[in-house]
This record gives structure tokens, C-alpha cells and sequence, in this order.
């Protein structure tokens, strides 16, 4: 089974696929006014839960589509309770429904503003303007009132759908700027543009108006988002969380076995940060091979690590791993993390890499171990030739370097692509995280902390997907696909970042995250 659920609470749609899922859903016979009616009656309430934003009255902005028609409801029911609301018409109205709810507020004595509205009107803006399906720049008048509203009334707007001017599909404002809302009431299922590190400023929070969405229209009953699935992943999705079950009897080699080969001379905290989220996940052994300067310490600042080896530093201060790793038996090994604070090398990569090639276990790639693969001639092609799974966890400079024919313009695609060309799994770090799988699934985080980007979390994020991944791969009995499992990992590492109530530290989140697994294997957890 799929984790979490393809429904409606979890998929991130396409506008493409939100058009087809609604002319299919209409065509069983749902009329339009019904669910337009359905539609605003639910953005209405949400609305009116927020008493104080209705305070000083309310300005719908009504659009000339179907986007329109639901702000004229809400303007509606809001009237009808005696809020007070006026409207405006930017652009004629188009759509037959949406002129006659038109015409029903109006004989209802709503007011219309005749001119342009004064952007400093201290009323709450509804924006129904255009909604899904956006694909050209805002009108130069409408894409000045908007900025000039942001500029003087900062949090007095409410996007219906989609902030007008945003792409639904990349996040990304058209040319001339978008809406800019301290809420956006998406319907129905949500838009992946609206959860992209670049929207996050447009849509402020993010609501989904339930709108009903039938599960006729998911798996098993249809083939839609069965193979390609983007599902988002959130702080509820924890008491479903996959996790690893060893048998009460493992011993610690059958808990899980990780290799950490992290650290520098002028990065030592990177190999302590990443020992640090290996062992908050509760992985059974864990070794290390680290500079020098941090082996001679080990033993007193993390005395559970084994050391594997102390290895001198590069001509450029980096990690000598090469040597080292040639005469290293892997085969035992559940999962390897190889990146962390490494530094330069400046060694033939395809060469000293060849063990990490034939490793049949999970390789964890994060940083300098990123870097170091980008700059041989192989490059990504590198990961093509692994004989055991991969997963890489690049912020969007790495990715950049990694794949520099890639564009990042729409992460989610971007992460996508890099997956299926590499075979590996790729884990694209930012304040909502996404995790791609080769076969085109996606997992998306979106409830973590944006403020979580911090120095060592990385390092922290690393080790403890390392751990985790381990464990998944000694675990014979899971249900889960590994992907899954590392989506779980990476989200508990969010949640970590967004609870810790200690300070905000990758330490302080290293030692939450250890509390947070501790409690998951608990027999309450």
C-alpha cells in the first residue's frame, strides 16, 4: 500500500490534471452551479472563521470566469450576515454563471465600486480573479493595484484558488508580478506551483476548500496518479509513519550497519553533526572513517561510534578517503553515508570511487560527496553504473552542479528528471523538501519549518536518513518501498527542526529527532 494514500488529502496536482479530474468529475452529471455553489458556500465559512480579518468590511475582486463566480458567492454569504462587502469588475464578466450570481448580488444591494479601489483601503480583499489555468502575464492596471496594495495594506488579501499572476504548475509569478495573500483557499486537491519555495511568499497560508473530490476518481477504482504519483507529507502523516521493525530479538548487526566517511580538517563539525543524526536513528552499528584531528576525539565526544579509520588530509585540507576505501571491506554494510564536510580531493573520482560503485548496500552522496562526483569527467553518469541503491541529498547549488542541464525553474520536474536520468533517488533540500524516485513518483514536505535552514542541518539530515535507510535494507519484513521510507526519514527530520522546542540548533534537532524515534518504537508509539 502506498504511503500516504494517493486521495485527496495528499495529491499534489498539475493544473493539466486538475482540469482533466474536473471535466471527468462533471461529466458524471455533477451540474456546475452545484459544485460553484459547493465551492464558495465552504470559502465563505472559512471566512467568517476569521472574524477578525472582516472587521473593516470586505472588497471582492471579481474576475470574468468561474473563479469570479465563487468570489460572488462568498460575497453572497457574507452579505447575507451582515458583513460589509462591495465588489469590483476589473475585466467584463465572460461566464454565463458568473453573470448571473452577478446579477443576484447586486439586486441583493451589494454595492460596485465603479472606479479603480484605493490600494490603501484598510478592507479585507477577496481576489477572484482568475484562478486555475493561468498562463499570461496580469494586466499592467490589475498587476500595479496589486503591488501597490502589498505595498501599503501588507496581509489584507485573500487569493481564491490561486494568487492571480502565479503559475500553478512552477510556483513562479508570471512577468509583472502576482497577488501577494496572507491566505490562498485552493479547491479541491492542491496545485503543486502553490507549495514551491518560490510561491511561499504569494500564497501565505495554504487551505484546501473541500470540495468533495469523490474517490471514484483515485486509486484502485482509476489509473490517474497510479504510477506517477506527487504526494505531499506532513506533520499528520506521522501516525502512519513506515517505519523499520527488526525482531525483538536482533541483535545490533541485524538493526542496521552504517559507514560514515565525513569531515576535514576545516570542516570537523560536519562528521560529528552527521554521527550525531545517524545515531538518532536508532540504527544498530555505526562506523566511521574521519580526519585525524576528530578521530583523536572521538572516543569522549560520541564513544558509541566505532572508529573505522583516521585518514590524513588532501593538499587541499580535504579528506584522503581513496587509499583508505580501496582496502576497505564494504560487503558488510547495510548503508554508507560519504560526503559530509570531505572538502577537496583533487583524485581521479571514477577510480577511488570504484568501491563506493560496487557497494551493493544504500550510498548516501550529500555534499562535498556531490561535489567532488560533479567535478570528474563522469559526473552524474557516475550513479548509473552503482550496484546498489542511491540516494543523493543536494541543496539547489549542488543540483545545479550535478546537473547542470537540468533547470530548476520547476523544482519538482527538475528533482523528477534528475531521478529518472541517474537511477538514484534524489532528496532536493529546501524549506518544503522533495523527494524523487527513478520510477517518477515524488514525496513533497510541506509542513516543516522554513527557518529550519541552518547551518549543520544538512549534515544532521545526512546521517540520520543514512541510519534510517540502514535499518530499512536489514529489515526483510517491510511493506514499504525504500523511496517511502526515506520520504518518512526526511520528514521526521522536518518535524524535528519544526518542534524543537530546545533551540534551534542542528544539535538541539539531532537530539529531538533521537526522542521523536525513541517514542515511534515505544510500544504507545
Amino acid at each position: 500500500m502506498s504511503w500516504p494514500p494517493i486521495d485527496a488529502d495528499h495529491c499534489l496536482v498539475s493544473t493539466a490534471e486538475m482540469v482533466a479530474l474536473e471535466q471527468e468529475w462533471l461529466a458524471s452529471g455533477l451540474p456546475v452551479p452545484a459544485l460553484m455553489e459547493k465551492v464558495g458556500l465552504a470559502m465563505a465559512a472559512w471566512c467568517l472563521q476569521q472574524p477578525g480579518l472582516l472587521e473593516q468590511g470586505v472588497l471582492v475582486l471579481v474576475g470574468p470566469g468561474h473563479n469570479g463566480g465563487d468570489g460572488l458567492v462568498v460575497a453572497r454569504e457574507l452579505a447575507q450576515v451582515g458583513i460589509a462587502v462591495r465588489i469590483v469588475c476589473p475585466l467584463p464578466l465572460r461566464q454565463p454563471l458568473t453573470q448571473q450570481h452577478y446579477q443576484h448580488v447586486r439586486w441583493l444591494g451589494v454595492p460596485e465600486l465603479e472606479g479603480e479601489p484605493d490600494p490603501d483601503d484598510p478592507s479585507l480583499w477577496i481576489e477572484a480573479l482568475f484562478g486555475l489555468g493561468q498562463t499570461r502575464p496580469l494586466p499592467l492596471g490589475l498587476a500595479t493595484l496589486l503591488q501597490q496594495r502589498q505595498r501599503t495594506q501588507p496581509g489584507r488579501l485573500v487569493s481564491l484558488d490561486l494568487p492571480a499572476g502565479l503559475d500553478g504548475d512552477s510556483g513562479r509569478p508570471f512577468a509583472g508580478g502576482a497577488a501577494m495573500a496572507s491566505a490562498t483557499l485552493t479547491v479541491g486537491l492542491i496545485k503543486r506551483g502553490l507549495v514551491q519555495d518560490c510561491a511561499l511568499a504569494y500564497v501565505g497560508r495554504l487551505h484546501r476548500i473541500d470540495a468533495g473530490v469523490p474517490r471514484r476518481l483515485f486509486p484502485p477504482f482509476s489509473n490517474r496518479f497510479a504510477n506517477r504519483a506527487v504526494l505531499m507529507i506532513g506533520e499528520n502523516d506521522l501516525q502512519t509513519l513506515p517505519r523499520p521493525h527488526p525482531p525483538r530479538s536482533a541483535m545490533k548487526y541485524e538493526r542496521g550497519r552504517v559507514l560514515v566517511v565525513a569531515g576535514s580538517e576545516r570542516y570537523r563539525g560536519a562528521a560529528l553533526l552527521a554521527l550525531q543524526g545517524v545515531l538518532a536513528s536508532g540504527v544498530g552499528s555505526v562506523q566511521a572513517a574521519l580526519p585525524q584531528s576528530v578521530a583523536a576525539e572521538i572516543w569522549q565526544l560520541i564513544p558509541e561510534v566505532v572508529l573505522a579509520a583516521a585518514l590524513p588530509a588532501t593538499d587541499q585540507s580535504g579528506l584522503d578517503w581513496g587509499g583508505w576505501l580501496a582496502g576497505h571491506d564494504l560487503q558488510r554494510l547495510d548503508a554508507l553515508l560519504f560526503g559530509p564536510g570531505l572538502g577537496e580531493n583533487g583524485g581521479d573520482w571514477a577510480q577511488q570511487a570504484e568501491p563506493l560503485r560496487t557497494f551493493p548496500g544504500l550510498l548516501v552522496l550529500d555534499a562535498d560527496g556531490l561535489n567532488q562526483m560533479a567535478a570528474s569527467p563522469c559526473g552524474w553518469q557516475w550513479i548509473r553504473g552503482r550496484l546498489g541503491p542511491t540516494l543523493i541529498t543536494p541543496h539547489a547549488g549542488e543540483f545545479a552542479r550535478v546537473f547542470p542541464k537540468i533547470s530548476l525553474d520547476q523544482p519538482l520536474e527538475a528533482a523528477r528528471a534528475a531521478a529518472a536520468c541517474s537511477g538514484a533517488t534524489v532528496l532536493l533540500k529546501g524549506a518544503h523538501p522533495l523527494l524523487a524516485s527513478p520510477q517518477g513518483s515524488v514525496h513533497q514536505l510541506i509542513s516543516g519549518n522554513p527557518r529550519a535552514a541552518r547551518t549543520g542541518l544538512g549534515d544532521v539530515l545526512a546521517g540520520f536518513t543514512a541510519g534510517w535507510g540502514a535499518q530499512v535494507i536489514s529489515d526483510q519484513t517491510t511493506q514499504q518501498s525504500l523511496d517511502e521510507m526515506l520520504a518518512a526519514a526526511a520528514l521526521l527530520h522536518g518535524e524535528a527542526a519544526r518542534s524543537c522546542d530546545q533551540a534551534s540548533t542542528a544539535r538541539a534537532v539531532a537530539s529531538q529527532l533521537s526522542a521523536m524515534v525513541l517514542h515511534l518504537n515505544s510500544p504507545a508509539g
